[in-house]
């Protein structure tokens, strides 16, 4: 046994910070790998020239800010804690052993107050074209989904309010296309409805009224933010969207598609069940491009025959129930869904009634989509060897990064309030991932 006879804590020696910085070590990767002079131009138009207190430097104020989310710190406090000790961080800010470290009152008022949204989406899109100057980026295949984010709202003290559901981005062009099919059955168009939409009841928190109630199974049930995001085979984040809980993905969709298809080439899209909807079929078949989905269980009830088993006839514009009898068209709703209605007579003393419907008049009513041949073209892709591979590539590519930004970054929950605290949040998150990944791979 080796036992200790002096105490060398107290001995001098003459060295650099630079000496004490291990060669391989991932801050020494990252420092190579992008131009911090960038930050100056991203956020000089917020500082005076003339009057006030020297600032801190703001590659310093970025660079606190993605140590915190690269090593999953849970608050800028413990951030700062930590680089007054940590030798690798100290080196990465260019500080030496007894440079004081800015108060992170300093860092937090900067990226609350300070700096608006444009500078994170700034440095999130700048991390990303360095990875992009690198040839990392492989987008010819884009992977969207969700995940849900905690917030900072106790779910016991919440209110119900009443709230007006925003237009969707397709209603319009739904409107044109449903009237069109009308007067081509020879129906009237519908009347442009200019009231208000009805309001429905909600429940919102209180600690934090922009996050939304999240509902998930039977027994989940929290306010939460969700990120809705898109990321390429290599798993570098490529674009997100931070809304409140409550809402759908297929919502967001939207944003979050443009947003990407307008800065890469991009040939197939895969999402899962819950973006399975016509109009997101739509849109990416209308754009040339490949919609990967998985198989989505029929919605009917248990012991009732599949909506597949009702079989659409295009050439007479009718539907065939199970037994072979002719359900005609009625009417294409205001939802764009056309109603086909069975002859009650014959329903009546159908033997296969009990499976079909439990309507009081005898009438069975199936509903297609005026935009159904798209989810068909989606289920053609589905059943085609490079459909089956690139859904099967989710649980390695957005599933993975979801896994990371929770376990690895801190992304499980947030103590930030407002929906733009926690987007600006996420967005800043998600740059450190990429710039860690682009490290490593460069």
């Amino acid at each position: 046994m080796v036992r200790r006879e002096e105490d060398k804590r107290g001995e001098i020696k003459i060295l650099d910070i630079e000496a004490l910085m291990p060669v391989g070590h991932l801050l020494r990767k990252i420092e190579e790998e992008v131009e911090w002079e960038k930050i100056y131009g991203m956020t000089e138009r917020y500082y005076s020239e003339e009057t006030g207190r020297p600032s801190v430097d703001p590659v310093v104020l970025v660079k606190l800010a993605l140590l915190q989310h690269i090593y999953g710190i849970r608050s800028m406090r413990q951030t700062v804690r930590e680089t007054e000790v940590n030798i690798a961080y100290r080196w990465f800010l260019h500080y030496n052993l007894d440079t004081r470290i800015p108060h992170f009152a300093t860092v937090s008022y900067a990226f609350a107050r300070r700096f608006p949204s444009e500078v994170f989406s700034e440095i999130f899109a700048w991390i990303l074209e360095s990875a992009a100057e690198k040839k990392l980026l492989e987008p010819e295949v884009i992977f969207i989904d969700s995940t849900q984010i905690k917030a900072s709202g106790n779910k016991k003290k919440s209110r119900k309010i009443l709230a007006v559901e925003t237009a969707r981005i397709y209603d319009e062009q739904l409107r044109t296309e449903i009237n069109a099919d009308r007067e081509a059955h020879g129906k009237k168009s519908l009347k442009d409805d200019d009231d208000e939409p009805p309001a429905r009841e909600k429940t919102e928190s209180v600690t934090d009224p922009e996050s939304g109630l999240f509902r998930k199974g039977e027994h989940k049930v929290e306010f939460a933010y969700t990120a809705h995001t898109a990321c390429d085979k290599n798993n570098f984040i490529i674009g997100c969207e931070v809304t409140a809980g409550n809402v759908h993905d297929s919502r967001v969709f939207d944003t979050v598609y443009d947003e990407v298809t307008a800065k890469y080439e991009v040939e197939t899209v895969t999402v899962d069940a819950g973006y399975k909807t016509p109009w997101i079929c739509k849109k990416v078949h209308d754009d040339g491009r490949n919609i990967s989905t998985p198989y989505k269980r029929p919605m009917s009830k248990k012991g009732f025959f599949r909506s597949y088993e009702y079989v659409y006839d295009e050439y007479y514009d009718c539907v065939l129930c199970p037994n072979n009898h002719v359900l005609s068209y009625s009417t294409t709703n205001r939802d764009g869904y056309r109603e086909f209605k069975s002859d009650p007579n014959i329903c009546k003393t159908c033997p296969y009634r009990e499976q079909c419907t439990q309507s009081k008049n005898y009438q069975k009513v199936v509903l297609k989509h005026i935009w159904e041949p798209y989810i068909e073209l989606a289920e053609d892709f589905r059943h085609s060897p490079q459909g089956s591979e690139t859904y099967s590539m989710r649980a390695q590519t957005i599933e993975r990064v979801f896994a990371d930004a929770k376990e690895k970054h801190g992304m499980r929950y947030t103590f930030l309030r407002g929906l733009n605290r926690v987007r600006n949040w996420v967005r800043l998150k998600f740059a450190a991932m990429n710039l860690k990944k682009l490290a490593m791979w460069a």
